[in-house]
């Protein structure tokens, strides 16, 4: 088993804590997290890519873990700054392109990457997320369609709201949402949908049991809490604030120019799923060179973790075809 190694590195005018793994003249792959996660969320997978001689580089995002965080300015966290901070880190390392995979927020992110700066991306295989073509303004359709009902996006839109919810105990918040939208949590069933005024994100979620599911241990989430109360929430519920400007600032792009190989990776009770009916299915017919979607029975949102060995096996044979 390789060793982990980490650094923190500049880029962008800020810095990025970066961990990596695997043989320093292999091909990189740059392995981007989502919410509310860390490189952490990669550790099975720096290991796995690392012995299949693969150079893995899993940063924190800006505003997460040993990251800069920029506060006050929500538009610190839109997709120009975020894209150009894996661009930073492509020139640290010497990098003209890499190979690029994401996991919820990290594969939007990516997903923005591929249509910003197609020249520094070999390739893309994202989880969880699939290429989002909004017809409008995606703030105001999740106005239209929730109402007067509890929508998390809409929830984390007033700076400081939910973060006074999130920060005043992040270790419970994260341990309930890693479970909530596991592959356990989503075989609960769905909660009722809840009214908007009053209701707060917890409200939303299936309560952790007392012993968790064999996938995350109690030490993992202290990992995730132990950065969350240094780090608060402003930066990664600033990533929701920038939707409507990402959408403009891409609309006028075609999704042809993510030319490059794509595949896709989903857990079949991922809730995501249902937020997006039939997304998935559609990057077949609007991605040029979409290589096809992996679904692992009976995982849910945080595959990566939930499941290692399917999603390693899955990753590592969408980037031996590339060679």
């Amino acid at each position: 088993m390789r060793e982990i190694t980490h650094e923190q590195i500049a880029s962008n005018a800020i810095t990025l804590h970066v961990a990596s793994c695997g043989p320093l003249d292999g091909p990189p792959v740059v392995l981007c997290h989502g919410f509310p996660e860390l490189w952490y969320s990669w550790r099975h997978q720096l290991v796995a890519l690392g012995d299949a001689g693969y150079r893995a580089l899993a940063p924190d995002l800006r505003g997460y873990g040993a990251s800069s965080r920029p506060q006050g300015d929500v538009a610190q966290y839109s997709s120009d700054q975020l894209t150009l901070d894996l661009c930073g880190l492509l020139d640290h390392y010497g990098y003209d392109q890499a190979a690029f995979v994401g996991h919820d927020w990290g594969a939007i992110v990516i997903w923005e990457m591929g249509k910003l700066h197609p020249d520094r991306v070999s390739a893309i295989y994202n989880m969880s997320v699939p290429l989002m073509q909004a017809p409008a303004p995606p703030i105001g359709t999740y106005e239209s369609i929730f109402a007067d009902r509890f929508f998390y996006i809409i929830y984390f839109q007033q700076v400081g709201l939910a973060e006074k919810e999130l920060e005043s105990d992040p270790r419970k918040y994260v341990r309930t949402m890693l479970y909530a939208v596991s592959g356990e949590g989503m075989s609960v069933g769905p909660l009722p949908p809840a009214a908007r005024e009053g209701t707060r994100m917890l409200d939303t979620l299936h309560p952790a049991p007392e012993h968790l599911p064999p996938w995350i241990t109690e030490a993992d989430v202290d990992v995730y809490a132990r950065a969350f109360e240094a780090s608060g929430f402003f930066g990664p519920l600033s990533y929701y604030r920038n939707l409507d400007a990402n959408w403009e600032r891409g609309r006028d792009i075609s999704t042809s120019t993510i030319a490059m190989p794509t595949g896709f990776l989903t857990g079949s009770l991922d809730p995501v799923r249902l937020m997006m009916p039939g997304a998935a299915e559609a990057m077949a017919t609007t991605l040029p060179d979409f290589r096809g979607i992996t679904s692992i029975e009976g995982a849910g949102h945080w595959i990566q973790q939930e499941r290692p060995q399917e999603t390693n096996e899955a990753l590592v044979e969408f980037l031996s075809s590339l060679r």
